[in-house]
């Protein structure tokens, strides 16, 4: 299941380091960018700036994150209205067209600037910038023993399902299957190739 890479401790050591030097240098130059993002949140939606992201690391370890607040200030609690809406099969929810999303948070999503505060979960070493999407607290606990396979290694910002058109897979087990198979042929070179396949699909705005 695991690629042997995994227990190669120099190259785990160089992707702990990529995430570290990329992720510091991201917060320094793009601290602007988080200024005037943070501002348009709080002028264009009642609320917090900042979305606390209640999610599952490595080994089902909770950790709390970030995103700047892409939704209205009571999304969570709105959330159970529109189970019947999830376009999603499985213990995930996906709404193409969801009703909590603001304006604001409409374009945010389109270019994936809502995800950039999680940079600093890679600082701490929570996340990196390549592996698994870790899921909420509360859609963990219905995962099964097979799914949970997908965080036996540290989640990522982004991973094979944000670069395989992550908003046409709909079967939560094709995702599973995405990142298990991330899991068993990880090596640096398929790091870097997420990561450059990650930028293209962020420049041509294709995030929901």
């Amino acid at each position: 299941m695991l690629s042997p890479n995994w227990n190669n401790p120099v190259l785990l050591f160089c992707k702990r380091l990529l995430d570290v030097l990329a992720s510091a240098l991201l917060l320094l130059l793009l601290s602007p960018l988080f200024l005037i993002l943070a501002l348009l949140v709080k002028f264009t939606s009642p609320g917090p700036a900042f979305y606390h992201w209640k999610v599952v690391g490595k080994n089902g370890r909770p950790f709390l994150s970030y995103k700047f607040r892409s939704m209205v200030a009571n999304a969570d609690r709105l959330k159970n209205a529109l189970a019947a809406s999830n376009e999603m099969t499985g213990p995930m929810f996906k709404m193409t067209d969801d009703p909590r999303v603001t304006p604001a948070g409409r374009w945010m999503r389109r270019y994936s600037l809502d995800e950039l505060p999680q940079i600093y979960s890679v600082l701490k070493g929570d996340m990196s910038l390549v592996g698994p999407r870790p899921p909420l607290v509360t859609e963990y606990v219905r995962f099964t023993p097979h799914q949970k396979q997908k965080l036996m290694v540290t989640p990522g910002i982004t991973c094979l399902w944000q670069v395989n058109g992550r908003n046409r897979v709909n079967d939560f087990e094709d995702w599973v299957r995405l990142d298990l198979e991330y899991i068993r042929d990880w090596s640096p070179g398929l790091d870097l190739s997420i990561l450059c396949r990650t930028v293209a699909a962020v420049f041509s705005g294709s995030g929901k």
